[in-house]
């Protein structure tokens, strides 16, 4: 049975309080959930990599280093996402002007990248280009629609930006509620239907021949991400305020003793 997202979102929101130990219980289970789809561990297998140094990371706190990955990550995630769907749903890509997916990933790639209005949302931002993309009126590429709609909300909540560095500032709550927004957007995607019943998009699979869960696992990624970043910046302020009070409290009891 389907459950509606606006009341599943106002649960998790109430349950906020429990931080960071939250959040690592549901990227573990959503980790476990994932990989029942596959009979091998998917993903690069090895050694973890790190990125190579750069010049602009001087100007970068841990956090806003933090929250630069994760825009990076989350937007190879939504590219992951279209690639997905327009593999299951290539009618999508052959509404543009492409001549082949690969050319329909690079144009949702290019308008991602600079932000540029997409056309088909007529105007339409944020969240409500993400509702606009899953309307059964919606007559476009409802895939470029959908990717491109949920990643100007992505930066939007993360205050249009997509790096970070000392003078620039995060709102802990824009990104807890753009992780509840990309839950409701897979929720949508998995239960939304045209008149004649059918799916606006074929996503998640699960009958006697396959199992496919490959979409749930991706929005899981982003969603852990989300949660993880905004449960930090919580967490810097706080430490800021401690930290304080240590200092105050230190700097009255914790004197150095004469020792002649």
């Amino acid at each position: 049975m389907a459950h509606d997202p606006i009341s599943c979102s106002r649960r998790q929101l109430n349950r906020w309080s429990l931080g960071a130990l939250g959040t690592f219980g549901t990227l573990a289970s959503l980790g476990l959930a994932g990989c029942t789809a596959f009979d091998t561990p998917p993903g690069p297998q090895g050694p973890v990599a790190g990125e190579p140094a750069s010049g602009g990371e001087i100007a970068q706190s841990d956090i806003n280093r933090i929250a630069t990955l994760g825009m990076r990550d989350n937007f190879a995630s939504l590219m992951r996402l279209a690639d997905k769907l327009y593999r299951r749903n290539p009618a999508e890509w052959r509404k543009t002007s492409a001549t082949s997916r690969d050319e329909a990933l690079g144009q949702i790639r290019a308008a991602i990248e600079s932000r540029l209005p997409w056309t088909e949302l007529k105007g339409q931002r944020d969240i409500k280009a993400l509702a606009f993309a899953l309307t059964p009126d919606f007559s476009g590429d409802r895939v470029a629609a959908f990717i491109v709609a949920n990643a100007d909300m992505l930066v939007t909540a993360h205050g249009g930006k997509t790096s970070f560095y000392l003078l620039d500032s995060l709102d802990a709550q824009h990104i807890f509620n753009a992780a509840r927004n990309m839950e409701i957007a897979a929720w949508m995607l998995s239960n939304r239907r045209n008149a004649a019943g059918q799916p606006l998009l074929l996503a998640d699979e699960i009958n006697a021949q396959d199992r496919n869960l490959s979409f749930e696992r991706e929005f899981g990624k982003i969603i852990g991400r989300l949660d993880l970043l905004a449960a930090a910046v919580t967490e810097k302020y706080r430490r800021a305020a401690i930290t304080y009070v240590q200092n105050l409290v230190g700097g009255v009891f914790l004197q150095f003793l004469p020792v002649r």
